[in-house]
């Protein structure tokens, strides 16, 4: 950090600011986001990934690290099992290596100059909550309505794990207020219905909040800085809309027990959710933190789609907070900070939007996997060492996999030409960039292009390489990544005139009439994305699903937004009915569980949202005739952006450290 000049470009974004007991040289916090990266409180291996990845953030330049969420033990009966998303028993402050977790944590983070705050969270309804009431309407499990003994035994919980935090070396806590915590549950008048002296009035449904803030300074005195985060509103009718949500924090300030309150938006499951994705603005949300910014004297925090530094000085310097948090920014570019003072912000890898970096972990159990930056997770490892630089690789196809196995092998020294068959690079991105709220992809696709060209890679775009012109060349490596072509399923029709495939129609080959069926035989957004293309241009849009939900793969943190744009739209959606037959201008479908036949008419065209088959062909014939020829990306299966890189990753470091994919590392 020493002798660097900070760029005149971000004049706010590396002020310093006094948080209560915290002195921090910047602007920028990483709140909580590392869970599905290296569990901190996990095996010895997750938490030596996950202080790796925050000690790369914090030499960037990162102020503040606030990302120790960490659940309380609960508080029930032998037996019983709390369940869902964030449910915990013993929870993790009454581990036995906590302690020593979180010292090892912080020392790491004091060392490089960053503060670390522990997030303190108990979620609401597992089992517990104010009142017999829910709080959304994806979930029906009825909570357990706490009595006064309940309430007192939490209070005691929050006060001894704030010791526990401070003994971890923490600098501060901070109190979980928001996404359906706990204490919104009593702070939101929609779930706390209660009649007693902790219901009804701000202050009485605030009472347990303050309880625990009382208890924890009781127990730590002024020696941490405490703090809350808040939902600035609520989604929900009948919960606490912007007015509500400054009332609580003004009450919270006036108890003189927080240091700052942190405002974000957002549910766990709705729309927009608290990891919003890519359909909403980069710093939408920062007007409402600016109301409570009016209308504190404490420090404002607000995270929520910060995309990159310039997002984060807009909003700073705007008036509307003190602080922003950046968690998938950094996740994207653990080097945005150094990039931004160092007056780089063109070289920031630029965050997609694409939450695939929580849904792998959370929906399909899949490790963490950031679409854009393989090395994600992987800071532990270090740097690769090349014995033989100068190798030759030959990358054929430039889509997603191509690139990246390109850019990461010339960044260790191997020497890489690449060519694509099209007129540009990208792949199938080049049709995702065209889907509405999908700007972020092309930013990515414009860094990576950019990166290529600063590596020295020799690209060759309307390049299509037979077997013949690859044994030609005189390289070491071949790596085959010539991506995929549109399925068609095998179906009566289906090669009607008013039938179109997805990448067409996106495209704006080929017109589409009025009323459109789209055929979705895809788990994730490309039926939805079309969709949403057609809507926008007015057209009348049926979307056709043999599940029984849409785009199961995509995670409760996106499915609202893209499901709420497209309601708004009048989109409508069939459910459990695979389509057997295309006529002129209907569809037969067969429900797939009782096997009945319908008719569904009035269409105009179809759209074919049904996925890709690969295009191996080349690597095929190339097998036996080279001796290290490789396939990957959509080449080897068709998935997603974040499968292409993370292949990349893992082909481009044997090919470096190895010699050859088939030698062992």
């Amino acid at each position: 950090m020493e002798g660097v000049t900070v760029s005149e470009a971000y004049p706010h974004l590396f002020e310093p600011i006094q948080v209560g007991t915290m002195s921090l040289h910047g602007r920028v916090m990483l709140p909580p986001h590392a869970s599905a990266i290296g569990n901190i409180y996990g095996t010895d291996e997750d938490a030596a990934r996950n202080i790796a990845y925050f000690e790369q953030r914090a030499d960037a330049g990162v102020a503040w690290v606030g990302s120790l969420s960490t659940h309380l033990r609960n508080r029930v009966v032998p037996g019983f099992d709390p369940s869902g998303v964030g449910a915990a028993t013993t929870g993790f402050f009454r581990l036995p290596y906590f302690v020593e977790r979180v010292q090892a944590f912080c020392d790491a983070m004091h060392a490089r100059g960053t503060a670390v705050t522990v997030q303190m969270v108990h979620q609401g309804g597992m089992p517990h909550a104010p009142s017999p009431v829910m709080s959304a309407p994806t979930i029906n499990l009825m909570p357990h309505v706490m009595d006064t003994d309940d309430i007192a035994a939490f209070v005691q919980e929050y006060a001894e794990s704030a010791v526990r935090s401070q003994q971890g070396r923490a600098d501060g806590v901070e109190l979980h207020l928001n996404h359906d915590d706990l204490h919104e549950w009593f702070l939101s008048p929609l779930t706390n219905q209660r009649e007693d002296a902790y219901g009804g009035s701000l202050e009485n449904r605030a009472r347990f909040s303050v309880e625990c803030l009382r208890a924890i300074r009781d127990a730590v005195g002024d020696s941490m800085t405490v703090g809350v985060r808040l939902n600035i509103r609520e989604e929900l009718p009948g919960g606490y809309d912007t007015d509500g949500g400054v009332a609580i924090a003004q009450y919270l300030e006036s108890t003189g027990l927080i240091d700052y309150v942190h405002g974000v938006v957002g549910t766990p499951w709705g729309n927009p959710s608290y990891i919003q994705p890519t359909y909403f603005e980069p710093g939408q949300w920062a007007a409402l933190a600016g109301r409570l910014k009016q209308a504190l004297s404490l420090p404002v925090v607000h995270t929520g789609r910060i995309t990159d530094p310039d997002v984060a000085e807009r909003v700073l310097a705007a008036g509307h907070a003190d602080l922003v948090g950046m968690a998938r920014a950094h996740i994207a570019d653990g080097d945005l900070l150094r990039k931004a003072r160092e007056g780089r912000p063109q070289d920031v890898r630029p965050c997609v939007g694409g939450n695939d970096c929580i849904s792998r972990r959370y929906v399909e159990g899949l490790p963490f996997g950031c679409a854009v930056n393989p090395g994600t997770s992987h800071e532990v490892e270090g740097v690769w060492l090349n014995p033989r630089p100068g190798r030759r690789l030959l990358v054929v196809g430039g889509g997603p996999a191509g690139m990246e196995l390109a850019a990461l092998s010339a960044e260790s020294g191997v020497d890489v030409e690449l060519h694509e068959a099209g007129p540009e690079l990208g792949g199938q991105l080049r049709y995702v960039v065209r889907a509405p709220g999908h700007d972020g992809y092309q930013k990515y696709l414009d860094w990576q292009v950019r990166r290529l060209g600063s590596l020295g890679v020799r690209v060759h775009t309307g390049s299509r390489l037979g077997v013949d012109d690859v044994l030609a060349r005189d390289v070491d490596v071949v790596a085959v990544a010539t991506g995929a072509g549109p399925r068609r399923p095998a179906v009566p029709g289906v090669d009607g005139a008013h039938v179109h495939e997805v990448r067409e129609v996106l495209a704006g080959e080929v017109e589409t009439g009025e009323r459109v069926l789209v055929v979705a035989q895809d788990d994730h957004v490309p039926p939805l994305s079309v969709a949403d293309h057609l809507a926008q241009q007015g057209k009348q849009v049926t979307v056709v699903y043999a599940t029984h939900q849409p785009a199961p793969l995509l995670g409760r943190y996106y499915i609202g937004a893209i499901l709420g744009r497209l309601d708004a739209a009048d989109v409508r959606f069939v459910f459990m009915e695979e389509v057997v037959a295309i006529g002129a201008g209907s569809v037969t479908t067969r429900n797939v569980y009782s096997g009945r036949e319908r008719e569904l008419g009035g269409f105009d065209t179809v759209v074919l949202a049904c996925g890709s088959v690969s295009d191996a062909t080349l690597y095929d014939e190339l097998r036996g005739r080279h001796p290290d020829v490789h396939v990957l990306g959509d080449a080897y299966a068709p998935r997603r952006l974040v499968f292409a890189t993370q292949q990349a990753r893992a082909l481009a470091q044997q090919i470096v450290t190895a010699g050859s994919a088939l030698e062992p590392a």
